[in-house]
């Protein structure tokens, strides 16, 4: 009898350590909405592509240097014959040429209109030596949390999440023209005991990854 129950015993062990492990496998949602215009696939790895300061909603503002920073070492690591020109790299170059001042004008008006203009994306071109410049705009970042199983009153695993909208475009600095663009949206929640959140950094690790394989 008492080997029976101690077989049952460790039965339902194995089972809540199975249901356990399986709580905290990542479960990841996503979609790509992609737009190929006029990019070939040689050509960011002949001409180079620049990263520009991301534009962000309210109350995110403070996270555009890291978007541009995650997802240039992204794109650096999955496409390795690409010049990237990182986000410090460009301003440093736009500084040193003495731009700074048609910069911050180019990127407002970017902010009103959608566009950048022509000569200016010539130059920021010149100064970075690059063919292409990037620029991303996080449209919409929640993280959360809800109880998924409880004891005695105590919480024990928690779902965190966390919700992500990206647009992704990339400019020819010749032609003033958009030569390709996407928007991925996605949808990161994992099982947990810990009190770790989802992270932005994580989460646009993710979606780097995804919107990068969707390149020429």
């Amino acid at each position: 009898m008492r080997t029976s129950i101690r077989k049952s015993g460790w039965l339902v062990l194995l089972v809540m350590v199975g249901m356990l492990d399986s709580c905290f496998v990542p479960q990841i949602y996503d979609s790509t909405d992609h737009h190929l215009i006029s990019l070939s696939a040689d050509d960011l790895a002949k001409q180079g592509i620049a990263f520009l300061t991301p534009s962000t909603i309210t109350g995110q503002e403070e996270e555009k240097q890291a978007l541009a920073l995650i997802f240039a070492d992204v794109l650096k690591k999955e496409r390795p014959a690409i010049r990237c020109v990182g986000l410090p790299e460009t301003l440093n170059a736009l500084n040193r040429a003495g731009l700074a001042d048609d910069y911050k004008h180019m990127t407002d008006e970017y902010r009103n209109t959608g566009i950048f203009g022509h000569g200016i994306l010539q130059k920021v071109g010149e100064a970075t030596k690059t063919g292409y410049v990037a620029q991303l705009k996080l449209m919409n970042f929640v993280q959360g949390s809800s109880e998924r199983f409880g004891f005695l009153g105590l919480r024990m695993i928690e779902t965190k999440y966390s919700h992500l909208r990206l647009f992704f475009q990339i400019w020819d600095v010749r032609s003033g023209s958009i030569a390709w663009e996407g928007v991925h949206e996605m949808h990161y929640a994992v099982d947990t005991i810990s009190e770790d959140t989802v992270t932005l950094k994580t989460t646009i690790h993710k979606a780097a990854q995804d919107i990068i394989k969707y390149l020429p």
